[in-house]
């Protein structure tokens, strides 16, 4: 199995319509890509200094899922939301 992990630290100008509109777009997500073993995602509830604003945990059966995921028109278009608003993304990727 493949775990995708995602965080998004948000613009300080980000309003909470966008953080929401982002997390309900990413929610979306599963009901539209196949191949997803599970899907989580949530708003930091510490607001500590290091914590980022959204974080992203989906797991897929293999890498060729994942790719499908990465390059779907739907997950493209919250990517490109999530670059608008966060001045900060990390992730990663990994076999278990």
């Amino acid at each position: 199995m493949l775990t995708h992990i995602v965080c998004w630290k948000y613009k300080p100008e980000t309003t909470l319509e966008q953080r929401e509109l982002h997390i309900a777009k990413l929610k979306n997500l599963p009901t539209i890509i196949p191949n997803i073993i599970s899907f989580s995602v949530g708003s930091d509830i510490l607001h500590l200094e290091r914590s980022f604003d959204t974080g992203l945990t989906v797991v897929f059966p293999d890498r060729a899922a994942l790719d499908l995921y990465t390059n779907d028109a739907a997950h493209q278009e919250v990517v490109n939301l999530g670059r608008k608003i966060a001045e900060r993304v990390v992730s990663v990727d990994f076999i278990s």
